[in-house]
């Protein structure tokens, strides 16, 4: 059993501190009714991407999950009702900032038939109707609807990714409302709807998961044909989230890189602070400019 580090190392501590710039940019999400994942989660990298890089990773379908993840500081409460002026809001957003790439996630919404797939349509459409910018989504699982699934494939963002989050073995703890095979299964759809479509996954680690384990979620992500994969620490939000198991070193993640990439893993991003959205627009930047020189 992995001993439990309550606090930080060195090498791993970040300068919260917002300067004018990011606090600028929440004045704006806030008038038009806008939330993103980065302040929900308490992303490390907020300050970086809302002060230098002008990017956000836009939630929509509200604030509030109906599931209850153990990692996870999104609260969870009775969702609100959606917002159809969203996803023109969030456009007009994407304008203003003059975005190249954008990604768009949500809190889980099994509270709706379709889980907000069709306000995910939306969403996209209006993005690429009033921006030249590509659409990176990160969706739930739809509870494993494939009419939802294909809905959103349908209209056509550059990316797709669905987060496994974890090892199999840790679902019970850490995501007792997901289902691990529910999920492998999801991304090898977004594959079987269109070969075209970037599919995308990403883990946290610190959370009590051996060698073993993740070789065999990579191997899983490695069948589902996954083009882009994603590691990070998992930094514990609040008190009331589960709590760190242990600390990876930047060599750790290096590691991991390589060994995903032995799996047939095409893009990697393994180190402390990445996160899923982390750099999304520099990742596809670089993709395209590699397909180019095949």
């Amino acid at each position: 059993m992995n001993k439990i580090e309550r606090h930080l190392p060195d090498w791993i501590k970040i300068d919260f501190r917002h300067n004018r710039d990011v606090l600028e940019i929440k004045k704006e999400l806030r008038s038009k009714h806008l939330h993103t994942v980065c302040e929900e989660a308490r992303c490390p990298n907020l300050s970086e991407c809302f002060g230098i890089k002008k990017t956000a990773t836009f939630m929509i379908l509200g604030d509030r999950c109906s599931r209850n993840c153990r990692f996870c500081n999104i609260r969870h409460e009775k969702p609100v009702e959606v917002d159809n002026g969203e996803p023109e809001n969030i456009a007009l957003m994407v304008k203003e900032l003059g975005l190249r790439h954008v990604v768009i996630t949500s809190v889980t919404r099994d509270d709706l038939p379709d889980g907000g797939s069709e306000h995910f349509v939306k969403t996209i459409q209006a993005v690429k109707n009033l921006t030249g910018a590509t659409v990176e989504v990160l969706t739930p699982d739809f509870m494993g609807d494939i009419a939802a699934r294909k809905r959103v494939s349908d209209a056509r963002p550059e990316i797709f990714n669905h987060n496994v989050e974890t090892v199999k073995e840790l679902y019970s703890t850490v995501r007792p409302e997901g289902n691990y095979m529910r999920s492998v299964d999801f991304l090898k759809g977004i594959k079987k709807d269109s070969k075209n479509v970037l599919s995308k996954s990403g883990i946290m680690v610190g959370l009590g998961e051996t060698e073993d384990q993740l070789k065999k979620l990579l191997g899983d992500l490695a069948e589902a044909e996954i083009d882009i994969f994603t590691c990070g620490q998992y930094l514990r939000p609040s008190k009331f989230n589960i709590e760190v198991r242990e600390y990876r070193s930047e060599e750790w993640f290096e590691k991991l890189r390589e060994t995903a990439l032995s799996f047939g893993i095409k893009y990697v991003y393994s180190s402390p602070f990445t996160r899923s959205s982390y750099n999304a627009a520099e990742i596809i930047s670089m993709i395209k400019r590699s397909d180019r020189n095949d």
